[in-house]
């Protein structure tokens, strides 16, 4: 079995953030959701873990922070061409999401946007011409 992960993210409100997620692409899993918690599956081993505040808070007692004004992980997924990742960045525009928190990247072989959900969590959508690095 491949490894999986799981990324645990607090969320102010549910509906908005599952509905935000949807329209970028992700699938609820309904299996493992629930009204305090959504599992939101981007691939076979890529799942988004959206919980209330009260429900993250049953995890640890560490305070969650405003991702509006801090950020303690840039979370990045790679897209299958530069035009995949101007598509998912403007879906994300499209579902409330801020675009471009952080600087387009464009090195020619590498290119690379960003968009904030609802609660602030930066994601990074990039490409990467694969004949340019392919150990990867």
């Amino acid at each position: 079995m491949p490894q999986l992960i799981f990324i645990n993210l607090p969320v102010a409100d549910l509906s908005r953030s599952i509905a935000f997620y949807e329209a970028v692409g992700a699938i609820r899993n309904q299996a493992c959701s629930d009204d305090t918690a959504a599992c939101m599956v981007l691939s076979d081993v890529i799942h988004v873990m959206l919980l209330t505040h009260d429900k993250w808070r049953t995890f640890t007692d560490r305070q969650i922070p405003d991702a509006h004004a801090s950020a303690q992980v840039l979370l990045c997924l790679s897209r299958d061409s530069r035009e995949a990742v101007n598509a998912v960045v403007d879906q994300a525009g499209g579902a409330g999401g801020r675009i471009d928190p952080n600087p387009t990247q464009d090195y020619g072989f590498m290119y690379g946007r960003s968009y904030a959900d609802p609660d602030g969590h930066i994601w990074e959508a990039m490409w990467m011409d694969p004949a340019a690095v392919p150990n990867l």
